[in-house]
């Protein structure tokens, strides 16, 4: 039984590194710095719009320093939308490897999310490590809350990636609206405010879009005690359990489509 599923394991972990490496060298080629690019890339679009905001903004806003509240909400926004905004074409970009029998859909998205997630974790924590070392920002006054917010928020994207990804590879028009949804998280994803910023009565409201509970949690980890925070880890649990069925659903019916087609 363990040497079944030991095997099992490793198998499944050699088709996604494979695809992993497939994938960067597609995008990013092999010359230049190569697959660095994928931490270069959402390092330019991180310090670009952390050098724009400290010259319109105050150093702080409602009384919270500006860089730890930017590196908070921006780092996470990157997530859901490259996540996102890759999984749209990954069906159509990569079909042609569903004639290797061993290769699954699901394959094919668990190594574009993985990449995507693992690139802006590694900004992330690059851009921190440097703001913390420069003093720009103190350092997070618990990990743990840090981690976990994170590791929720990734969870998360893994979850509405499969749902967006395989919707839009059964109806081709939804790519189109999937970016549009994408834009639209822009503002109401936590990213740009802090749920104690918005008037009591529709702080509930807000924290009923599961992003702002995982950006709300990652600050709790970097803020503490110091700044309110609110969220709720077992609402953030449901939506990433239930939008991992559905996107499975999803993968299931659009692997039957591209077999009849």
């Amino acid at each position: 039984m363990l040497s079944s599923a030991r095997n099992y394991i490793i198998k499944h972990t050699t088709i996604i590194s494979a695809l992993m490496l497939r994938e960067l060298a597609t995008r990013y080629g092999r010359n230049n710095i190569g697959f660095l690019w994928i931490i270069g890339e959402p390092l330019i679009f991180s310090v670009g719009v952390f050098m724009l905001w400290s010259l319109i903004r105050a150093p702080y806003e409602h009384g919270i320093k500006l860089m730890p509240f930017l590196i908070t909400g921006y780092f996470p926004l990157l997530m859901i939308r490259h996540s996102i905004g890759h999984a749209m074409n990954c069906v159509a970009a990569n079909a042609n490897l569903l004639y290797h029998r061993s290769i699954t859909l699901l394959h094919l998205f668990v190594a574009r999310t993985f990449i995507e997630i693992a690139g802006v974790t590694l900004a992330f924590i690059i851009v921190l490590a440097g703001c913390i070392i420069i003093g720009l920002v103190d350092f997070p006054k618990s990990m743990m809350t840090l981690y976990g917010g994170w590791c929720l928020l990734a969870w998360l994207t893994f979850g509405i990636t499969l749902v967006f990804g395989g919707v839009a590879a059964i109806y081709d028009i939804f790519e189109k609206i999937g970016n549009l949804i994408s834009y639209v998280m822009i503002p109401i994803s936590g990213a740009y405010f802090m749920v104690f910023w918005i008037p009591y009565q529709y702080r509930e409201l807000a924290l009923k879009i599961p992003f702002v509970n995982c950006v709300e949690m990652i600050r709790r980890g970097f803020f503490g005690e110091f700044e309110p925070t609110y969220y709720h880890v077992g609402y953030v649990i449901e939506w990433s359990v239930i939008s991992t069925l559905i996107g499975l659903i999803a993968l299931k019916i659009a692997r039957e489509k591209i077999e009849v087609e």
